[in-house]
């Protein structure tokens, strides 16, 4: 499990972000809306975020929408599941 992700989601801005793109795809300028922080400040969360492969984008036009990448999302909760459930079965 790559430390970039664990180190994108230790930020409340990059939670919140997944948060809204949990709801649907967004420019960087529809999520920009729901904080008070300039576009470039986001662009760098959205930046890390992309770096540790949690969201996925694809230009369209002028400009870029935003996602999540579900499958490395997925991954992390089955490791956190799995982390969480050692030893709970082989202790009988």
């Amino acid at each position: 499990m790559g430390g970039e992700a664990f180190k994108a989601l230790g930020d409340p801005t990059r939670r919140r972000i997944l948060e809204l793109l949990r709801e649907g795809d967004k420019t960087a300028g529809e999520l920009a809306e729901h904080f008070n922080m300039t576009k470039p400040s986001i662009s760098h969360h959205l930046n890390t975020l992309k770096a540790a492969d949690l969201v996925d984008a694809e230009r369209e036009g002028q400009n870029i929408i935003y996602s999540l990448n579900t499958s490395v999302l997925q991954n992390l909760m089955s490791w956190f599941y799995t982390f969480t459930q050692k030893g709970t079965s082989d202790d009988e």
